[in-house]
């Protein structure tokens, strides 16, 4: 054999040599499981854990999920899941306690679970990442309202249902912080189901037994697109502001039209971004969830988990005529 010929051959036993003992990094796979496909809020979403898997670089985005929003469904999701041997699921779950043995068995085979948006039971992941706290959420559809009645005035709330957990335990927040805010009467409480046309009848109501009404605020994004309406077709924008929670593209014609002034909701991006971030760190080991941990969540910021494994995001995002019509676009 020529000198040539092996230096050559010499050289690609090595560089193959080294090839093999150096393979190039496996990726993190981390699925984002929603409650339902071909829901904007969850879409957004994933673009924002696209946007944190471009970041860290050695992330994979899973999206997937339902085509029903049941809980059975995101079972069998689950299932299917543990058997592709995914390294972290992060949910937004149908219902808190049902797929927990799910989640356990996930769990059990090595796979980081988190849930956000709407949570897990304790025993069923490694914390739950609220959007935002029930005290910032009450704090701010009570804001909305005043931000707009610089001498006081009397607002209504109109709930979802009457048992609805999340939504009482915001409007209990709002009472408290209520005195915070002078001259601000809440007069009523009402519960339109999360139904339109019984939401639509609640807001009627209001108007008629209150004449001197100035908010509705509906920490629901059913009934304030409901109240909205009602304030418009009773010829009354102007003189009542409906706020609350909604999403962008449905109550950006009400913005535009006067009939709300703003409204908030978490920003979905941030939140998939923010999920994505903490399941990356928790499954390579980055991070612990232990109450009192703090993990970094990239240009959101950092979360402390508090108890029962729980984290608040952020205060609920604000949405307006200078801003309303760019989101409208994604959910």
């Amino acid at each position: 054999m020529s000198l040539v010929k092996s230096l050559i051959a010499t050289t690609a036993l090595t560089a193959a040599m080294f090839s093999f003992a150096a393979p190039a990094q496996a990726q993190t796979r981390i699925a984002l499981l929603v409650k339902s496909l071909g829901n904007g809020f969850f879409e957004a979403a994933a673009r924002g854990a696209e946007e944190a898997a471009a970041e860290l670089g050695d992330v994979e985005i899973i999206y997937t999920g339902p085509t029903e929003p049941t809980a059975e469904a995101q079972i069998e999701v689950i299932n299917a899941l543990i058997a592709q041997q995914v390294d972290a699921i992060a949910i937004s779950a149908n219902d808190p306690d049902a797929v927990v043995p799910a989640l356990q068995r996930a769990m059990d085979r090595g796979i980081t679970v988190i849930s956000w948006d709407s949570g897990v039971a304790p025993e069923g992941r490694a914390m739950h990442l609220n959007p935002s706290s029930n005290e910032l959420i009450g704090n701010t559809i009570i804001r909305l309202a005043a931000d707009h009645l610089p001498e006081g005035g009397e607002v209504a709330i109109l709930s979802a249902t009457a048992t609805a957990t999340n939504q009482n335990i915001w409007i209990e927040e709002a009472r408290k912080v209520l005195p915070e805010y002078e001259g601000i009467d809440l007069v009523a409480v009402v519960y339109g189901d999360d139904l339109s046309d019984k939401s639509y009848r609640e807001a009627q109501g209001l108007m008629q037994t209150y004449p001197n009404l100035d908010a509705i605020i509906a920490p629901t994004t059913v009934g304030i697109v409901a109240a909205a309406q009602a304030v418009t077709d009773a010829g009354k924008i102007g003189e009542i502001n409906v706020t609350g929670l909604a999403l962008p593209s449905e109550m950006a014609g009400h913005i535009h039209s006067g009939a709300s002034q703003s409204f908030a909701i978490w920003n979905p991006i941030d939140l998939g971004y923010s999920a994505a971030y903490i399941a990356h760190a928790l499954a390579t080991g980055e991070a612990t969830a232990n109450e009192g941990d703090i993990i970094g969540i990239g240009r959101v910021g950092e979360v402390m988990i508090g108890e029962n494994g729980e984290a608040a995001m952020s205060d609920p995002f604000t949405y307006d005529a200078s801003n309303v019509d760019e989101f409208a676009e994604i959910f």
